[in-house]
């Protein structure tokens, strides 16, 4: 492990490659964070914009929690084609360790799936959809917003990538300033 605190990046093929770039790129480039992909396996994850990345970890050998941050879960087309019991098994562990986890867009409906959105303050792409996903009861605690933050966990719909990053900043306890300034300007735009 690197002396920095980890980002790991759950990657699956077809992942939405512009929902955690915000998160990616400022983190591993201004911050005291290094940004590391893992997966199932080995095999690059390309991405809907046929972007390749490698991978660094893989979940089955994944077991030292020591060194992470927070765990970040794109959306993506396969969330929907794929059970990823492996993935589930592994964020239960990131859970029991008491490290954050944030889901965007397909990977909230995972989540719900799995159980883990029914006993926190969540959101997603849709109530509706949600309530389709079998193991889902957390009904009263779904909140129709940009982004929802509760016990540790972050979620997001679809389009809410500028402020997943801004509550993923702020979680990770990046400089109030810094944060507000950043998201104004990323949010309302440099030339008003």
């Amino acid at each position: 492990m690197s002396d920095k605190k980890e980002i790991l990046l759950v990657l699956t093929d077809k992942w939405c490659d512009w929902e955690a770039s915000y998160v990616c790129a400022v983190a591993n480039s201004y911050l005291e964070y290094s940004v590391k992909t893992i997966a199932v396996d080995q095999n690059p994850k390309v991405s809907m914009g046929n972007i390749a990345a490698a991978i660094d970890y893989n979940i089955a050998d994944y077991n030292d929690f020591s060194d992470v941050a927070i765990v970040i879960l794109t959306g993506g087309l396969s969330w929907d084609e794929q059970d990823y019991d492996d993935i589930a098994k592994f964020i239960r562990s990131v859970v029991d360790n008491n490290i954050p986890v944030a889901a965007i867009c397909g990977a909230t409906t995972f989540l719900c799936r799995q159980g883990f959105l029914n006993n926190v303050k969540h959101t997603g792409d849709s109530l509706e959809l949600f309530q389709s996903q079998k193991g889902y009861s957390g009904e009263s605690l779904y909140i129709s917003a940009q982004v929802v933050v509760d016990q540790g966990i972050i979620t997001a719909n679809e389009t809410a990538a500028v402020q997943f990053a801004y509550e993923i900043f702020k979680l990770l306890k990046v400089d109030d300033d810094v944060t507000a300034t950043w998201y104004d300007n990323f949010k309302n735009g440099a030339i008003r």
